[in-house]
């Protein structure tokens, strides 16, 4: 039946077969996340990286209206390219397919297409989550809800800091989602390495952590893990730098009415444009030290 909808790279699909290490990876970073070609740049080193840590690439998006779990460079390329590409979360999924469009997956639905090819480990930039006013606008990702029901483990350097860190946490806890420092015992903020807030459990080691999720999920506690990975410390922004142009992209967000699933692409682009660029540069460098622990982890996992 999946094989109506679904096409597996060859590569990631034998490895996922000898139970090798497979590492997914998100495409909205390649189609909302950042300009071309520093767009398609980017996600080419991601997979190189995750390479040369032992796992095999599988970036997932939604190409003519086929789900792909690992693409070609010349997907990527155009992906990196497309002025139409959907920004496609679970919902959006089978209206994509059924029209044949190009979608590019956020955190929720590339959760989603890993689990049901077998991948457990996704390396991302951030997680969506509680956004800023959201007790009025309702505005909260469908990120943490995937999170809540799909065993796939999610390497990020914590939330998005557009957000309301402190509300996502709280969502977290009730859905019963762990929160995992990774040598960290202080919720990263994407842009920088502390939030003030303080997550559910630190781990030091990969092997703690692989044996962690593997306990997790032979017990049947349903639902993914948050794995916090801050920002290497030589990239991380000046916290006073990075939440003023949040907080001005926030209140520009609010003055255009800007909400739902435009809200993210546009506060990215107007802290990117606020910092003269510096906050790309940083979410780059994050982004790359997630795919190494991703890869890492589920090399250790294999292992297990």
């Amino acid at each position: 039946m999946l094989e109506k909808y679904l096409d597996i790279h060859h590569e990631v699909k034998a490895a996922i077969e000898a139970g090798k290490a497979v590492v997914a990876l998100e495409s909205t970073i390649i189609s909302h996340g950042m300009p071309y070609p520093k767009n398609v740049e980017t996600a080419l080193e991601v997979e190189k990286i995750a390479r040369e840590h032992g796992a095999v690439p599988a970036t997932i998006a939604i190409m003519n209206g086929r789900i792909k779990v690992g693409l070609t460079s010349k997907e990527i390329e155009s992906l990196g390219q497309s002025d139409d590409a959907v920004k496609a979360s679970r919902r959006d999924i089978p209206f994509i397919l059924v029209k044949g469009l190009t979608g590019a997956t956020t955190v929720a639905s590339t959760m989603i297409i890993a689990s049901l090819a077998g991948i457990k480990i996704f390396a991302t930039g951030g997680i969506g989550g509680v956004h800023r006013g959201a007790q009025d606008t309702f505005d909260i990702s469908a990120d943490l809800q995937e999170l809540a029901k799909t065993n796939v483990a999610v390497v990020c350097a914590g939330a998005k800091s557009i957000l309301d860190i402190g509300l996502t946490l709280e969502y977290l806890e009730t859905q019963g989602v762990p929160v995992v420092g990774y040598g960290t015992d202080d919720l990263p903020a994407f842009y920088t390495s502390k939030s003030g807030y303080g997550v559910d459990y630190r781990v030091d080691t990969v092997q703690e952590l692989a044996e962690a999720l593997k306990a997790k999920w032979d017990l049947g506690l349903h639902g993914g893990v948050v794995v916090a990975n801050p920002i290497p410390e030589e990239y991380e922004m000046e916290p006073d730098v990075i939440n003023k142009a949040i907080d001005s992209a926030v209140k520009e967000a609010e003055e255009k009415g800007i909400k739902g699933k435009e809200s993210t692409p546009f506060l990215l682009a107007k802290v990117k444009e606020l910092t003269g660029g510096a906050s790309l540069d940083s979410n780059i460098q994050l982004v790359y030290n997630n795919a190494k622990l991703g890869a890492q982890i589920a090399v250790e996992l294999c292992k297990i």
